[in-house]
């Protein structure tokens, strides 16, 4: 993996050229692209071109020119946008997405659109898992996790709706965060819950995502230029508990173990019931919105959306607009109750998925310990480092309370260090 931290620090230096970088990316994406699958378009020369003719002024950029992977569900101006649907076939849009202008801006450059699960759903694209190929990468941010973690590119851009940043993070043994609700612009990017779908970003470790994330916002969101103070962290196990294998379990109980060891302060945590009224209210919200956000494929192209999106669609035609009414009041008495759970740590910790990347290309996986952190609008971070018998990675879900990313990463790099420290 490229650690888009170093490469920035290295390029600052002068010991690499952003088209340096750029060649990096390009050796791996030769070498392991054809077996992954994790592009739906690229554009190595045309990145090489903007490095070459800008090289001093990308330098002193928050991104140094770093190559950077954008999920092909979000608008770019001089690369198609699919949106992982035939319906979209050849589709140019005529702008950039907000968030795309963001990374512009600040000097990262465009390599390619990473291959998304179609209109970001469920439906499987295709993209392998880098650890081992028979085993899924996740959804529905697919190919921006599996970019990262061949070492394809250092950063890369995912959304989230139900779990799609740190669920292929986990999968992937990479750092996803997936920020606070609106912390990033989603104008320009295919919408398909107007109240979930957050905009994520992947990289390497949680330092180089924070990195990442920092340059492209403007916000001070980087983490490693201090140690992390001992968090106060809350282990939540509850009603999910038992849908997490052996294995995911393990995981959890070795994340608290080098925690403690490291000076943080633990404690159990149960959720009020509210919060499981709300777990249960995120399929209504999601579906009720869904069926209207993709009205137009829907109505018009209804034969060309894949069985599981359809068959979504099909089903959310009868949610009533009480019913969707109630899930979005519970949602809010479940914001409140989060809140005053919060009030005595800084973080909760839960298994970012049941187990390790299931050996299927059929299936992304299950979101079914991420939508919740999604409704709440909270900050989560995929924290890397562990592995199950089979090397497969288990991810480690940290959860913030809502605007207080930096705190939520700081935890999460801090939980990082102490997992690889207890080794």
């Amino acid at each position: 993996m490229l650690s888009a931290l170093d490469l920035a620090r290295r390029v600052e230096a002068g010991e690499l050229s952003p088209t340096a970088v750029i060649d990096l990316c390009a050796r791996s994406i030769a070498a392991r692209e054809p077996e992954i699958g994790a592009f739906a378009a690229l554009d190595i020369d045309g990145a090489c071109q903007r490095a070459s003719s800008a090289a001093a002024a990308l330098t002193t950029t928050e991104l140094r020119g770093l190559p950077v992977g954008i999920k092909d569900i979000i608008d770019t101006a001089d690369l198609p946008t699919e949106y992982g649907s035939p319906i979209y076939r050849g589709n140019r849009p005529g702008a950039d997405a907000a968030v795309v202008a963001m990374v512009r801006r600040v000097g990262g450059l465009l390599l390619g659109k990473t291959v998304t699960t179609e209109l970001a759903h469920m439906q499987p694209a295709g993209t392998r898992n880098p650890v081992n190929p028979e085993h899924t990468p996740g959804g529905s941010s697919s190919g921006s996790a599996a970019a990262v973690a061949a070492g394809m590119v250092p950063i890369a851009l995912g959304t989230q709706t139900g779990g799609s940043v740190i669920r292929p993070a986990a999968f992937c043994g990479i750092a996803g965060f997936k920020p606070s609700y609106r912390l990033i612009p989603t104008v320009g990017v295919k919408c398909f819950s107007w109240h979930l779908d957050t905009v994520g970003l992947f990289a390497a470790g949680v330092a180089d995502v924070a990195f990442a994330a920092a340059a492209i916002t403007g916000r001070d969101l980087r983490v490693e230029r201090q140690a992390p103070a001992p968090p106060r962290i809350g282990i939540v196990r509850g009603d999910l508990w038992p849908q997490a294998s052996a294995d995911m379990q393990a995981a959890i109980e070795a994340a608290v173990r080098a925690a403690t060891v490291a000076g943080a302060r633990i404690e159990e945590v149960n959720l009020p019931p509210i919060l499981a009224e709300a777990w249960r209210a995120h399929p209504t919200i999601q579906d009720y919105e869904a069926y209207r956000a993709l009205a137009y494929e829907y109505d018009h192209h209804r034969d060309r959306i894949a069985h599981p999106t359809r068959a979504l669609l099909d089903a959310a035609a009868s949610i009533t607009a009480d019913a969707y009414d109630a899930a979005r009041r519970t949602t809010r008495l479940a914001r409140q109750a989060l809140s005053d759970v919060m009030s005595d740590c800084d973080v909760l910790v839960t298994p970012s998925a049941p187990g390790a990347a299931p050996r299927s290309l059929s299936s992304t996986g299950s979101p079914i310990f991420n939508r919740l952190w999604t409704l709440m609008g909270t900050p989560v971070v995929n924290v890397p480092g562990l592995v199950d018998p089979d090397q497969l990675p288990l991810g480690v879900q940290v959860v913030g309370r809502f605007g207080r990313d930096r705190a939520t990463l700081e935890a999460a790099l801090f939980l990082e260090k102490a997992i690889a420290q207890l080794g």
